[in-house]
């Protein structure tokens, strides 16, 4: 038996509306308080812990007086934007009052589609989590379109651990987990204890849909554990009103269902970078950073950079090249072509003096970086 959160050191937790909101009544703070105790819990025993809330449009429905979730998008902005300062207040307060430091990020699909905002977004939050910060992560719905018709925040927590390469996702509902068939419908369905993410059969047995308060339904979470496995992050599906739950899965025990990564976090990553990606420009690096590369497993430096060709943006791919042309590697740039170009040769200690800002003080860091 499998214990994906035990000894995770980063673990992504969603919490479903029909949870954050008691069922529509507003945003509860007892459940909220006591999710809280648990992260803080986490988050002294070493482990960095990220939020991923839904619960906005639910809390904005309560306040506006609606009963049922409108269809009109204006309708579902307003209710967001109303909805949205409830929730990040209830978050915030909690976990103030147990010493934890809090951030509220939102986000939307395209943030995570476009390298370069998908850059950035992973820079603000290993930030947030490098000062011991925990980023409460929500979608932005006062201002996407069809991220609120088509989107959930099961995929969003998928996106957001594979974003920062968690260990783990945790996926809170109003279910015990996964069964065999719909548990509400079928009195002889069986809870599922682990299966295997990416298993097609999983998708046939989720089907259905969720509660009226939020779109995601036991099909999204299955979906959203097929995403987060590309990259090796094994998933839980549990009960968000089991007592301590997220110490317990921390602990090794088995609860919910367990949704199995069949690929190393290092192996997916590498395989994303050299597979799934294309090459928009490269650079020719001297024999030094060829071979800190090659053998040292270093990270690219501009000082080792030799040429430049493409037009490519901060947060493309580009090849790294020898002097012969020969591909070394591949990865994601730090800074445009243009930027390259000027900072080529040079220490990293010019970076802000040649550009007026500095990202990082790497081309392409090793983290971003899979050799040929």
């Amino acid at each position: 038996m499998s214990a994906p959160v035990q000894g995770a050191r980063r673990i992504v937790v969603k919490v479903g509306s029909t949870l954050v909101t008691n069922e529509g009544r507003g945003v509860d703070a007892v459940a909220i308080g006591d999710w809280c105790r648990q992260l803080a819990r986490l988050a002294e025993q070493g482990v960095e812990p990220l939020v991923v809330s839904s619960g906005a449009i639910a809390e904005g429905m309560k306040r506006l007086g609606w009963t049922t979730r409108p269809s009109a998008l204006h309708e579902l902005q307003a209710a967001a934007a109303v909805g949205q300062m409830g929730l990040a207040q209830m978050y915030e307060t909690r976990l103030r009052e147990l010493g934890v430091a809090s951030a509220q990020v939102l986000l939307t699909h395209a943030d995570l589609a476009d390298r370069e905002r998908y850059l950035n977004a992973r820079t603000t939050l290993m930030t947030l989590l490098q000062h011991r910060v925990l980023p409460v992560i929500n979608e932005n719905d006062t201002v996407v379109n069809d991220e609120i018709k088509f989107g959930d925040n099961d995929t969003l927590g998928a996106l957001v651990a594979n974003l920062i390469d968690a260990d783990a996702l945790v996926i809170l509902t109003d279910q015990r987990g996964l069964y065999t068939a719909d548990p509400r419908k079928d009195a002889s369905a069986v809870l599922l204890s682990e299966v295997v993410a990416g298993d097609e059969k999983l998708e046939q047995m989720a089907g259905g849909t969720g509660s009226g308060l939020g779109k995601g339904g036991m099909l999204t979470k299955v979906l959203a554990a097929k995403r987060a496995a590309r990259s090796g992050a094994s998933t839980v599906i549990a009960y968000g009103r089991e007592p301590d739950v997220l110490l317990r899965l921390a602990a090794g025990e088995s609860i919910g269902t367990a949704l199995i990564a069949q690929t190393a976090k290092r192996a997916a990553r590498k395989q994303w970078m050299a597979d799934q990606l294309q090459l928009r420009g490269r650079v020719r690096v001297d024999a030094g950073a060829a071979r800190a590369l090659r053998e040292g497993g270093r990270s690219l430096l501009p000082v080792g950079v030799r040429a430049v060709d493409g037009d490519f943006r901060r947060g493309e791919v580009v090849a790294i090249c020898d002097a012969s042309g020969s591909e070394l590697a591949r990865g994601l740039a730090n800074y445009a072509a243009s930027e390259t170009r000027l900072l080529m040769g040079r220490p990293s200690a010019d970076i802000e003096s040649l550009l007026g800002y500095e990202a990082e003080p790497e081309l392409v860091h090793r983290d971003n970086l899979v050799l040929s």
